[in-house]
């Protein structure tokens, strides 16, 4: 893993210059706003910085293997503890859950005090102070790795305290729903750097960027000089892609002043087509019903002098075989001379096993990138990583309320790994 620091006058800038030098692949870490000092500070105006990072190759773990991975992630984590552990013999019908069972550790001797009271930061509450301040851990762990690295590796030894640490991420990333399989990944790094004596801030660091790396940068509405660029929001019944699409495309108008129109393709719900009319209305933008290809592309013709038309299709079952081959078609059916982009609107709130399957289905009508709504219905992010990564794809947006233009923003990955971690 490669990480530098840029700086710019604005956050954009400051990524921008990253991508320059670091390529496109580069994903953000940490922002920081500096601020300038001195008896002239008040005629100077604040830079940013930005903590950028590039890894030519991300490992994903063979789904088959998962199993003796995650016995390998156990037993490491046990076994290196600085004192008596005794793991208890689970019975043969729970013996796949054996390794997140917790450790019965010998009583503290007062000898001890100063090593209990060291592993007392390592609990949630050391944890969430840690990630508050996540940046000067950051600057922390490249300061050492600059000055000292080889001299860590060669004279320090695994740190009991940091297999603790790990114990209580690797928990912490299956309550919030991180498959499994995922997580023994994750921790198969970290072992990695508990083995060569980093220290405990060391180690949140390291499962920090591994996380964004694995997220990945966002990738959100991109706007070219050939107009109009078509958007079609596509998902199952319920998720909100009405709702999404009117929030983006006020984002657009308001704050970009682009111009933008509405298509519509949901002729299935009467509530939808008017709830789209209003918001239409609202952004003074036309708006039209189509029921075929056909249509969609006489409409376009129209609306040649605008920047973006968003489409809102019809929600329904990913089951639905008709249904799926109808939107196939509509999608496919745009003209060539047109540029287009999917969103895949998913709920933070669908089961796991539903999610894969619907991800999968869609995939069949169009490549796509992805939305997710309904954060604030939910205590778990696990799955928008386990989505992410089974599918591929980019994330673009996630969302937080019913509030039209409000409670959307572009997915926030610092955001999303600090709570996965532990943060609020």
């Amino acid at each position: 893993m490669t990480i530098n620091k840029y700086q710019g006058r604005t956050k954009e800038e400051a990524i921008e210059n990253a991508k320059k030098e670091m390529g496109e692949g580069a994903v953000v870490l940490n922002v920081k706003e500096i601020k300038p000092k001195g008896m002239l500070k008040v005629f100077k105006e604040p830079i940013y910085e930005v903590t950028m990072a590039m890894e030519e190759k991300e490992k994903f773990a063979n789904p088959v293997s998962a199993a003796a991975v995650q016995q390998k992630t156990a037993e490491g984590i046990n076994l290196a503890a600085d004192e008596p552990i005794t793991i208890p013999h689970a019975p043969a019908a729970h013996a796949q859950s054996a390794h997140v069972q917790s450790a019965r550790v010998q009583p503290v001797t007062e000898g001890q005090t100063a090593l209990a009271e060291e592993r007392k930061e390592n609990t949630s509450e050391g944890l969430e102070r840690r990630l508050e301040n996540l940046s000067h851990i950051l600057e922390k762990q490249l300061s050492a790795e600059e000055n000292c690295k080889e001299e860590r590796m060669e004279t320090q030894q695994a740190s009991p305290e940091g297999f603790q640490f790990v114990k209580m991420l690797y928990r912490t990333l299956l309550e919030n729903d991180v498959n499994e399989k995922y997580v023994n990944q994750i921790m198969e790094d970290a072992e990695k750097v508990v083995s060569k004596g980093n220290s405990v801030d060391y180690i949140l660091s390291n499962v920090y960027q591994k996380l964004i790396l694995k997220f990945g940068q966002p990738d959100t509405i991109n706007l070219t000089a050939k107009k109009p660029r078509v958007i079609f929001f596509i998902g199952p019944t319920g998720v909100g892609k009405t709702t999404t699409l009117a929030k983006i495309a006020s984002r657009y108008k308001v704050e970009k002043e682009k111009r933008v129109a509405f298509l519509t393709a949901d002729t299935y719900r009467i509530a939808a087509t008017e709830q789209l009319r209003i918001y239409a209305n609202i952004l003074d933008a036309p708006m039209n019903i189509i029921y075929s290809a056909e249509e969609m592309n006489a409409a376009l013709e129209r609306l040649c002098d605008y920047d973006l038309v968003f489409v809102d299709t019809a929600g329904f079952s990913h089951r639905n075989e008709a249904q799926c081959s109808d939107m196939k078609s509509l999608i496919a059916g745009l003209n060539e001379e047109y540029e287009r982009e999917v969103y895949l609107v998913l709920s933070a709130t669908t089961k796991y096993k539903d999610l894969l399957e619907i991800a999968d289905i869609y995939r069949e009508i169009a490549d796509y990138k992805l939305i997710f709504t309904k954060l604030d219905e939910t205590t778990t992010y696990g799955n928008i990583l386990n989505v992410k990564l089974y599918s591929g794809t980019s994330l673009s947006y996630m969302t937080a309320g019913q509030n039209v233009p409000d409670d959307i923003e572009v997915f926030d990955t610092q955001k999303i790994v600090k709570q996965l971690l532990g943060g609020r």
